[in-house]
């Protein structure tokens, strides 16, 4: 007779029983799978496929794995080993709650399937913001390899999840928004550059219909290829390629852009290890990439790109010997006599560290530095970094802070001239593709960089036509008497765009062959708030009644003496009547209406004596 206590135990054993085979391991054999050797044998045709791609050696082939897995698992759900790699290759894929759900179940089915199983949990967790759950899959998985090698440097994961922790518990204060289906698509959008006025947009796709509308065998996406877009009345236009001459059959991505958005630097992966490349706007049109020159490129890796305000400075980043560690920061100056940028000098161990740093950004105002780096305290992966400029020497990078870091990669972060917004690339469960472009706004003051600075933008036409003018324009510090830099016109539309950084009185001169010259002045104070300057210039021909009205001439009140910061403009004035010989010309002065009209005009006489 069986008593009530043994059928509680007999239960009790069963459901024991019933758990067991639930979470039994099953191996992809005919002795599981009996009577079923033509599915068994598709199915293990199909993980065999997977494997390819699983053990290429290659991580970013994992996702071509995924729908052969999937097939594999249909047929056999429980297999500890498959749910291991579906994981590995969700993740891989972004994928993150199909990564965690896989890799789950796989410990679950064997708890000592693969050590692996461990790190591609926590990598799951730390991209999920389970900065906990993260730390204590990595400490499981230094516990399960021993003192076998590592397949990444654990340390430093969970010094990012302890990083990412502190840094969502205090967030910056900002929206994030997808630029659209304009310019994002299915397929990967990434390296958004901007023009200071923040009007036009390049940026690298990785979709179909490029340039060669081919993919590339290394990794089965599409070459990339760079496109460009306009913000017109708010909306971004639909993204346009930038066509054969920047863009060849194969890789081709924006790697940086002047502000006034009239170079563009190209990066050529299949270029020594790496390259950048210039192009120029010549008569409205892109010209054909050209190399700037042995001191920027190597047989090294050299990547992003960007061209300081005044023209004279570009900062890239490279893996070139002597740096301290992966892909470091440099700078070259160019050389006016010699016609060549200079000797690249490393930025230094305040913002390089021994991992890479990389997409590189110079504010049009000169005093902020932005960057991404998978050092300092990163969250994981590249986040975006910045530095400010003071006493000559760029401080401690700061990190730009959650939302817009994330646990993955974070880089090409550029920022608009008036300091509000941002761009940049990022990968969103509700993007609409692996990776979007996306606009930042700045909701605090404290987030905002140092912008100190204005913008001069406008068109020079010729004063009759109306017709756009390729013309030269150069900025003059006043007060020194110092070139600061020059621009050019684009000839096609005559627009101009020029950053002017505060603390200077500047001096704009404008040149055109065939025309008088013409200039202007601006006082931008260091206190000055961000301003938009728009000059419209109409130029006028070298024929009799013209006129040239010398802005720049500056004098004393009530005196007729002429002040120094009047140098540059009499300057060209007599360069004008020295290439044309024949000109004849009538000089006025005028004055002020404070004072007696008699009085006014005689200084008005005395300044034009002057002269």
């Amino acid at each position: 007779m069986v008593t009530k206590k043994t059928s509680l135990f007999l239960l009790f054993i069963l459901l024991l029983a019933t758990l067991r085979v639930s979470a039994q391991d099953i191996p992809f054999s005919e002795r599981f799978f009996p009577n079923q050797e033509t599915q068994l044998r598709i199915a293990i045709a199909d993980l065999k496929n997977g494997d390819e791609f699983f053990y290429s050696g290659r991580p970013f082939l994992f996702k071509f794995a995924i729908p052969y897995y999937e097939n594999a698992s249909k047929f056999n759900n429980s297999n500890a080993d498959l749910k291991y790699k579906m994981g590995a290759s969700y993740l891989m894929a972004r994928k993150k709650q199909l990564a965690l759900v896989n890799l789950l179940r796989a410990i679950e089915l064997n708890p000592e399937v693969n050590p692996e199983v461990h790190y591609y949990l926590g990598r799951t967790y730390q991209m999920l913001l389970r900065w906990d759950d993260a730390i204590a899959s990595y400490t499981d998985y230094l516990n399960a390899i021993k003192n076998r090698e590592p397949v990444d440097a654990i340390g430093r994961r969970i010094e990012e999840c302890k990083n990412g922790k502190e840094r969502e518990a205090k967030p910056i204060n900002v929206t994030i928004e997808n630029l659209g289906v304009t310019i994002n698509s299915r397929n990967p959008e990434y390296n958004p550059l901007i023009t200071v006025d923040g009007t036009s947009l390049f940026f690298t796709s990785r979709r179909p219909g490029g340039n060669g509308n081919e993919t590339d065998p290394e990794d089965l996406e599409y070459f990339e290829d760079i496109y460009t877009s306009e913000l017109v009345n708010g909306i971004w236009t639909l993204a346009k390629n930038m066509g054969s001459i920047v863009n060849t059959p194969t890789h081709d991505a924006a790697a940086g852009l002047s502000p006034d958005g009239h170079i563009l630097f190209v990066f050529k992966g299949d270029r020594n290890n790496g390259d950048i490349l210039m192009s120029y706007i010549d008569k409205g049109e892109w010209t054909l990439p050209i190399d700037p020159g042995k001191n920027i490129n190597t047989k090294y890796h050299e990547s992003s790109a960007c061209l300081s305000a005044d023209g004279n400075t570009i900062y890239f980043s490279s893996d070139r010997p002597g740096g301290y560690g992966g892909r470091d920061l440099y700078k070259s100056q160019w050389d006016p006599i010699k016609k060549e940028w200079g000797v690249a000098l490393n930025l230094g161990a305040v913002i390089n560290t021994p991992f890479d740093e990389e997409g590189v950004f110079i504010h049009p105002g000169g005093l902020t530095l932005y960057f991404s780096s998978k050092g300092h305290n990163s969250m994981g992966g590249y986040d975006v970094f910045y530095s400010t400029l003071g006493n000559n020497a760029w401080k401690k990078p700061v990190n730009i802070g959650f939302p817009v870091n994330t646990p993955d990669d974070d880089v090409y972060f550029v920022v608009s001239a008036n300091g509000n917004n941002a761009y940049y690339a990022s990968i969103a469960d509700n993007g609409f593709g692996e990776k979007d472009l996306y606009k930042v706004t700045f909701l605090s003051e404290a987030d905002k960089p140092l912008t100190r600075m204005s913008v001069l933008k406008g068109y020079v036409t010729d004063a009759i036509t109306k017709l756009p003018l390729a013309a030269y324009i150069e900025l003059i510090d006043l007060n020194k008497q110092e070139r600061i830099g020059s621009f050019i016109t684009d000839s096609k539309t005559g627009k101009y765009l020029v950053s002017l950084p505060s603390g200077r009185r500047y001096g704009a001169f404008v040149y055109a062959d065939g025309y008088i010259f013409e200039s202007n002045n601006f006082d931008i104070s260091d206190s000055a708030s961000f301003k938009e300057i728009e000059m419209n210039i109409a130029m006028k021909s070298m024929e009799a009644g013209n006129n040239i009205v010398l802005n720049n001439v500056f004098f004393d009140t009530d005196k007729a003496e002429i002040k120094p910061e009047s140098k540059t403009t009499l300057m060209s004035l007599v360069r004008l009547l020295r290439e044309y010989a024949t000109l004849t010309v009538e000089i006025s002065g005028h004055t002020d209406t404070d004072g007696r009209d008699d009085y006014n005009l005689l200084l008005s006489e005395n300044r034009s004596k002057v002269l």
